[in-house]
């Protein structure tokens, strides 16, 4: 009964980690971000920036793991920010990546210029600690002057 039991264990165990919903702790790939960016603009269509920013700043449906979607207003002001709340208010026009290129510029001007898109730019990987690849989907919010945006590091 003992062998049977562990024999029975051994056998889920295997199907659960094969299971493609069981493999967690994937990295986010571009894919990922653009659907996330896409979903967050609808979100805040349909529900409004307070709203949104309860649903984005909490682990969950718009925030988890590597993945969070932010909210800058076309002045470059964070309106959300899901890993750092107390940030939110802060200007970051002038924040530059790693070769010296504007990174809030360039998002809010694909926002202004072209509706979304992404944004090519290197910069510190938290997790990594080194300067890597990043690339960022940018939504401008319909009838808003706001745009959504969702990151991965490549």
């Amino acid at each position: 009964m003992k062998k049977t039991l562990q024999a029975a264990l051994f056998s889920f165990a295997v199907l659960a980690l094969a299971h493609p919903a069981v493999a967690t702790d994937a990295a986010p790939v571009p894919d990922d971000a653009k659907a996330l960016c896409l979903k967050a603009a609808d979100y805040i269509s349909a529900h409004g920036l307070a709203a949104a920013r309860t649903a984005f700043d909490q682990q969950g449906e718009f925030y988890h793991g590597q993945l969070y979607a932010g909210v800058l207003d076309f002045k470059g002001n964070w309106l959300i920010y899901p890993p750092k709340p107390a940030a939110e208010g802060t200007n970051i026009l002038g924040v530059r990546d790693s070769d010296g290129n504007y990174i809030a510029k360039e998002i809010v001007a694909v926002a202004e210029n072209k509706g979304e898109g992404w944004v090519n730019y290197r910069f510190l990987n938290p997790a990594a600690h080194q300067i890597q690849p990043k690339v960022t989907y940018v939504k401008r919010v319909p009838g808003m002057n706001v745009l959504t945006y969702v990151g991965v590091y490549k």
